[in-house]
């Protein structure tokens, strides 16, 4: 089974198996957004429970 191209380019895998990945909106039409929106966005944060078990097909880890 081949590996989902745009799946390996957005996420990665923590130490302890958990996903990581980046927030969306954070890419343009920035001036409209305000500095705090810009700052909690450049953090990365970890897939949504619900979404691992998609996330881990397309990655070819399940």
């Amino acid at each position: 089974m081949k590996t989902n191209s745009g799946a390996k380019k957005r996420f990665a895998l923590t130490g302890t198996g958990k996903i990581k990945r980046k927030h969306a909106f954070k890419s343009h039409i920035l001036t409209k957004k305000t500095k705090k929106q810009k700052r909690n966005l450049t953090h990365t944060g970890l897939v949504a429970r619900e979404d691992v078990n998609n996330v881990k097909r397309m990655l070819c880890l399940k």
